[in-house]
């Protein structure tokens, strides 16, 4: 597994308020991180679903400890999004991860797209947040939200 991105925002809210809004991943929640689709329904043990969009299945697990949200494609994509304690309230930390298991070469050239779309994508996740608490967000790297 190799880390291809880690992005860094803040929410001016404590961390269990902010993990709040943004563990609520299940189809139709408040987290700018809720999938769209039909849950599998003999995957669905609450915090850990399937999604399935476009013919595609998506992993959803929930950590409410460790306040993050991992969701993981079928071949090279986990993206880690999770909450921790800053001193201005929360630090929201993304990562995208390569966890392909066989022909790692080619993920350099499949996830150009996606990772020259984090950044604006976070900053976008982030303001949705504040929308959602009624606080400011913003991210410290990537574009300015």
């Amino acid at each position: 597994m190799t880390e291809l991105l880690a992005l860094h925002g803040i929410v001016e809210a404590a961390p269990d308020v902010v993990a709040a809004v943004l563990l609520d991943v299940r189809p139709g929640g408040r987290s700018p991180l809720a999938t769209e689709g039909p849950i599998e329904p003999a995957t669905d043990t609450g915090d850990e679903f399937v999604v399935v969009r476009d013919g595609s299945r998506l992993t959803v697990r929930v950590d409410r400890a460790a306040r993050s949200v991992t969701r993981e494609g079928e071949w090279w994509y986990r993206g880690v999004t999770s909450v921790q304690p800053d001193p201005r309230g929360s630090l929201v930390i993304a990562r995208i991860l390569n966890i392909a298991r066989g022909n790692r070469w080619a993920v350099r050239w499949v996830a150009r797209g996606p990772l020259n779309a984090a950044p604006a994508g976070f900053a976008a996740d982030l303001d949705h947040l504040g929308r959602e608490l009624g606080v400011p967000a913003w991210a410290l790297d990537g574009p300015a939200s």
